[in-house]
Order: C-alpha cells, then sequence, then structure tokens
C-alpha cells in the first residue's frame, strides 16, 4: 500500500449554504418566510431569519485562501472557492483533495442547527428545519450518490417532533443527525433527563449516529481577551473532552447498547489519558458517587459507543491501541482553516504509513462506512475513490488550486507594530461583521 492507494472519507465538513436552498423545497408563505440570503451595500453577505441576523456566511470558510489572509473573512460568497457552497465544485475539490466521500455540517444553521431552536416561531421554524433536511439529503447530498453521508438537524425543542422527524430521516437513508453536546445551552433539559428517552430510543431503533460538534454547547473558553488566539486555537478540539465526559455518564448507554457518538473534530491525542482518568475516577469514587457502569471501566462503555474522529494527530495514530482502532476516523474539515487542501492525501500518509494496511483502512475509511452504515462501493469501484483515481479526475477537470485573495490583509498604520493577534482581536473582528442589514 502507498498513498494512491488510500480511501479516504472525511467524517466532518461544512458548507456555506447556496442562497437558493429552498426554493426547491418550500412554496408559498413558508417560502416566503423561510431563511433569507441577503447582500449588504457594501457586498457583505448574511442570512437572515425570524428577525435575527447572522453575518459573515463564510466564517471559517478559508480554504483556499493565502494563509495571511485568516481570521474572520471572508464575509461574501464572491471571496470562498466554490466548493464551499456549490455541490459539483465541491466535488471537484474532494476529488483533487483524494476524499472519497465527505459528512457535511451546515453553516448559517449552527452545527447542531440551533438557529432553529433559538427564534420565536416554533411552528415556523419546524417547517424549515425540515425543508434544510431534504435540500441536505436531496439535493446535497443526492446530487452525487455514494459521496456523501446525509447528516439531519433534529427539532429538539419537541420531543414527539423530533421523534417524528428521525423517523422521516431514517426512511430517507439518512443514517446520522447533529446534535448540542450540551442543550442546556439551548434552554433544553441536560442530556441525563428523562425528556430524552423517546429520542434515545427512537434513534437507537433507527440505528442513527449522533456528532457532537466541537462547540455547539460547551464552548472553547479563552483566558483572557488578551490571550494570544493561537492559544484559544489550540485548546478548541480539546473542548469536546466536558462533553465526552458527561455523555459516557449517560445511563442511557446501558439501556442502548447499539447507541452510537461521534466526537466530531475533536482530535483523539487527548483520548488515551482521559481514559485513564475516567477509570481512575471510577475507582476512586465509585462508592459514594453511585455512578452506573454496572461493574464496568469507562473505558469499554467508551470504546463501544463513542467514535473519535481526527485531522492531523500524529501522537493519537501511535497511541490507537489505548484508544481502539475500530473507533477511530478522518476528517479533513473543508473549507475550515484547520482543513489541509488540497495535501491530505500526503499529510495523512505521513501519519498513518506507520500503522498496518488492515488499521490504515480502519482510520480511513472502513470505520466510516460501519459506523454511518454507509457504503460507497455500491456506487463506485474502490480504484475510482482511491486517492489515485480521485486525482486523475481532478487532472482530466483542470482543477484549479490556485490560492484565491481577496486582496490581502490591512497594512499597518504609522508607528504600528505587529504584534500576536489576540482572542479579543477575534472577537472584535466578529462584532463589526455583526452591524449587518
Amino acid at each position: 500500500m502507498d498513498m494512491n492507494d488510500l480511501v479516504i472519507i472525511s467524517v466532518d465538513d461544512h458548507i456555506s449554504e447556496p442562497g437558493d436552498m429552498f426554493d426547491r423545497h418550500l412554496s408559498g408563505a413558508n417560502l416566503a418566510s423561510a431563511p433569507k440570503f441577503r447582500t449588504t451595500p457594501q457586498g457583505t453577505n448574511f442570512w437572515e431569519y425570524q428577525g435575527k441576523k447572522l453575518p459573515s456566511v463564510g466564517l471559517g470558510s478559508v480554504v483556499g485562501r493565502p494563509f495571511e489572509e485568516y481570521g474572520m473573512e471572508p464575509t461574501s460568497q464572491n471571496q470562498m472557492r466554490k466548493g464551499c457552497y456549490n455541490v459539483h465544485a465541491r466535488i471537484e475539490d474532494m476529488n483533487v483533495n483524494g476524499i472519497a466521500a465527505s459528512l457535511n455540517f451546515g453553516g448559517f444553521a449552527g452545527f447542531d442547527g440551533n438557529l432553529f431552536h433559538r427564534v420565536a416561531d416554533k411552528d415556523m421554524s419546524l417547517v424549515h428545519l425540515r425543508a434544510y433536511n431534504d435540500w441536505h439529503i436531496d439535493e446535497w447530498c443526492g446530487a452525487y450518490p455514494g459521496r456523501f453521508i446525509p447528516c439531519g438537524l433534529l427539532p429538539t425543542w419537541n420531543m414527539d417532533e423530533t421523534v417524528t422527524e428521525i423517523k422521516r430521516l431514517a426512511a430517507k437513508g439518512c443514517t446520522s443527525v447533529t446534535l448540542s453536546d450540551n442543550p442546556t445551552a439551548l434552554g433544553l433539559p441536560s442530556i441525563h433527563n428523562a425528556y430524552w428517552e423517546p429520542m434515545w430510543k427512537a434513534i437507537t431503533d433507527a440505528d442513527i449516529a449522533m456528532c457532537l460538534h466541537i462547540g455547539t454547547g460547551n464552548p472553547a473558553p479563552h483566558a483572557s481577551n488578551e490571550t494570544p488566539i493561537e492559544a484559544w486555537i489550540t485548546t478548541m478540539p480539546i473542548a469536546i473532552a466536558v462533553g465526552a465526559a458527561d455523555w459516557l455518564q449517560l445511563d442511557a448507554l446501558g439501556r442502548y447498547p447499539g447507541m452510537k457518538i461521534a466526537l466530531s473534530e475533536g482530535g483523539i491525542g487527548w483520548v488515551p489519558y482521559f481514559l485513564e482518568r475516567a477509570d481512575f475516577s471510577h475507582e476512586r469514587h465509585k462508592a459514594w458517587t453511585h455512578s452506573r457502569f454496572k461493574g464496568e471501566k469507562p473505558s469499554d462503555v467508551f470504546k463501544r459507543h463513542f467514535l473519535n474522529c481526527f485531522i492531523e494527530d500524529s501522537f493519537g495514530l501511535k497511541n490507537i491501541d489505548e484508544i481502539g482502532e475500530d473507533m477511530i476516523a478522518y476528517e479533513c474539515d473543508y473549507p475550515h482553516s484547520d482543513c489541509l487542501w488540497p495535501l491530505v492525501p500526503e499529510r495523512l500518509w505521513e501519519t498513518v504509513k506507520q500503522l498496518t494496511p488492515a488499521q490504515i483502512d480502519k482510520a480511513t475509511h472502513l470505520n466510516a462506512m460501519r459506523f454511518f452504515n454507509f457504503d460507497p462501493f455500491t456506487h463506485h469501484s474502490r480504484e475510482e475513490l482511491s486517492v489515485r483515481g480521485l486525482r486523475a479526475k481532478a487532472a482530466a477537470a483542470g482543477v484549479d488550486t490556485t490560492p484565491k485573495s481577496s486582496g490581502g490583509s490591512a497594512p499597518l498604520k504609522p508607528g504600528e507594530e505587529l504584534r500576536p493577534v489576540t482572542s479579543g482581536d477575534i472577537m472584535e473582528m466578529f462584532k463589526e461583521t455583526a452591524e449587518v442589514g
């Protein structure tokens, strides 16, 4: 096996949704009241829904830009690669990057669809959430069978409708949903509340995996507004450990042995110590905490239920015996700033080549296929989906990977010196981009 033989499935990528996404899935008053894609006189794009304005539609969609232009940009779709919002261009960008298939999280509605929870008219919100799912499954994923893993949103503010939507998604062939890792951030009961029991049953009956993306409920903290932004970026993936510890204590894991939870964009290098600490804590404190592991170690429960997803994690891959080689999967994170496009195969190969061929296949695609009940080989041959086969398609199509600049960073003011960008700077940049409409 060499790099060109790899078949790579990414279990975490993102979409900056096109402005016409609802046009073919709604009509009349439902379409008129759907989220609207807007442009300011300055050329900045934003989405507007039920009185909320959602700035920087392309926030984080920096793939293919010069590194010097990373930050809070871009603020309009014409500053991005077309693959951020156009499915046909996305396939081309996947081909040149050697990505066989991809699971995509949304943009303006939040990675967990929290926009539909935060607005006032929940009846209207339910209509538009379902239309969002129809667009995502039928139009985005359906455009290229075998190249996308559908991932739905759930109206968890209404448990009856949540169960109904789970059944509807399953009938449409959707095998994953995205949820907040801490629903109390949305004003909902904690995952340890009986409120969620109907969802646990419905989702395991349908064999649908739950994706918990970093930042959806337990945000990565930064020490102060003067903290250099690199410090904040460093800790963002590890913040998923807070949610992981909470979900590991979920009583429903004992009642539903088939429950599947993916820790999206969390990395894997922290997992060995996390499991060691969980086992130690249980051993030392179970006499008074009354936890419900029923004779099992927390690490055993974790390895049965939790998929751990990595972008670049050499340390974690060197220690997969401590994590479980059957519960790790690759993610590209297109088009965010951690994405290694268009060099994923080169970077990934350097970190996996010390593994056995069987372990490489598990980490790059087999685990994702099993966990998400997804088989791209029903539509394409292995050779077609290999790095070699995909890059041959990209070469034939003439996919251009030239960096796309929007003019570079602002010049220094007289007497101003370069200094580390801080967390406070980024917060101020966000406030500026929020001044829309």
